[in-house]
């Protein structure tokens, strides 16, 4: 290549397929057929090598973290090990075996795509999906339906469900209009209304359904919650969690631009600020990860927020290139 693409020319497709690419080469067991792919998918056209090359430098970043997220994060250390198990020893069992810490790294992991570069799994076959930073409406059944950040929903076609959506992952608000019923499925729960306004959150195998006008039934195979204005029910795989009533400024903040928290846990705090900017936040610091946090911040100017708990909690803030940024 006689000149060298800038990374920020460098099309977000291409450095999807960079990341795919890169993830099964750092898995150790290529076979030839696959390398010969790589080769001919790398001497495509310049792009494409500067595509790899972007993702090859932010994998390296990523790989001091490795170890420290396999220790704080519970979920990623599950994955690590199921990785393991059932390997075969040697060389090849090592760069696998490596290959699927750096995996465990939330933001570099198939499941848990780079900043959103690409849908997880559970997202694939969705009819449409926001971007990072995005709000977007559409209307669905005289019904308007507007998407939060990473947000993606599958319409339901002639299956013979009422109208509405699957929620794939994200969350979304839901104005209905008419007299028809609509339902929007988000993992083992089903939500139900006429005539109502409410919002559904789905992330990482936990639903909140808040009803924000009008009535909104819940249906969960561990039971049926209905609610009523200013009400909410949290359920996972698992169980449906009792009703409980929400503080109306709290309600569709996130459509006015703001994230309001009431006596949150920092690591959810940083969790949920995560999803509005590129790249990862990474928190070091064990100590301070259950600490409350109440108050509200403007998506606008996330960045300050950062600086905002940074010094509230008496951290150490680091910037690494491809947007992490890590706290400890």
């Amino acid at each position: 290549m006689t000149e060298e693409q800038p990374q920020s020319e460098v099309p977000d497709a291409l450095q999807q397929q960079a990341w795919v690419w890169l993830r099964m080469l750092n898995a150790g067991n290529v076979k030839t057929w696959e390398a010969e792919g790589f080769k001919r998918w790398l001497q495509t056209s310049p792009a494409h090598q500067a595509a790899y090359r972007t993702v090859r430098e932010r994998w390296a970043l990523l790989q001091p973290l490795a170890g420290e997220v396999l220790r704080t994060d519970a979920s990623a250390a599950r994955r690590h090990r199921r990785n393991l198990q059932g390997r075969p020893q040697g060389r090849r069992a090592f760069l696998g075996a490596a290959g699927a810490a750096l995996a465990a790294v939330a933001g570099v992991a198939i499941v848990h795509p780079p900043g959103g570069l690409w849908p997880a799994p559970d997202e694939w076959g969705a009819d449409l999906r926001t971007a990072t930073g995005e709000r977007r409406a559409l209307t669905v059944a005289q019904s308007t339906v507007t998407l939060n950040t990473r947000t993606s929903i599958r319409q339901h076609a002639g299956d013979g469900q009422p109208d509405g959506v699957d929620l794939l992952a994200g969350e979304a608000a839901f104005d209905l209009g008419g007299d028809a019923p609509f339902m929007v499925a988000a993992g083992p729960g089903r939500t139900r209304a006429t005539a109502a306004r409410f919002e559904v959150r789905y992330l990482d195998g936990k639903a909140c359904v808040t009803c924000i006008e009008g009535s909104v039934q819940v249906d969960h195979p561990a039971g049926t919650r209905l609610l009523r204005r200013l009400e909410q029910t949290r359920y996972d795989d698992r169980s449906i969690d009792v009703i409980s009533t929400v503080r109306s400024a709290a309600v569709s903040a996130w459509r006015r631009g703001e994230l309001v928290f009431d006596d949150t846990p920092l690591a959810e705090v940083l969790a949920d600020i995560d999803r509005y900017r590129p790249g990862r936040i990474v928190l070091m610091n064990d100590g301070v990860r259950d600490k409350p946090v109440t108050g509200s911040f403007y998506v606008a100017s996330l960045e300050r927020a950062l600086t905002q708990l940074q010094h509230t909690f008496g951290l150490q803030a680091r910037s690494l290139p491809g947007g992490l940024f890590i706290l400890s």
